[in-house]
């Protein structure tokens, strides 16, 4: 699975709309879009605090299967 899915796939099991994700994160709910369409990625100081808000390992959030 691709980060883009991951992403997607674990907000909705959290019951997140990305407009809560996006609040959580100080982006904005584009952001998260372009995310989980895969058109741009999180830098990596969000990366650390996306995995943590998503409650999942970072590195289980990036490596692609």
């Amino acid at each position: 699975m691709f980060f883009k899915d991951k992403l997607a796939t674990t907000r909705k099991e959290l019951n997140l709309t990305q407009k809560d994700l996006a609040e959580k994160l100080n982006v904005s709910n584009k952001t998260i879009s372009k995310w989980e369409n895969g058109g741009s990625y999180p830098d990596l100081p969000i990366l650390t605090k996306l995995a943590k808000v998503l409650e999942i390992n970072l590195n289980e959030l990036l490596v692609e299967n």
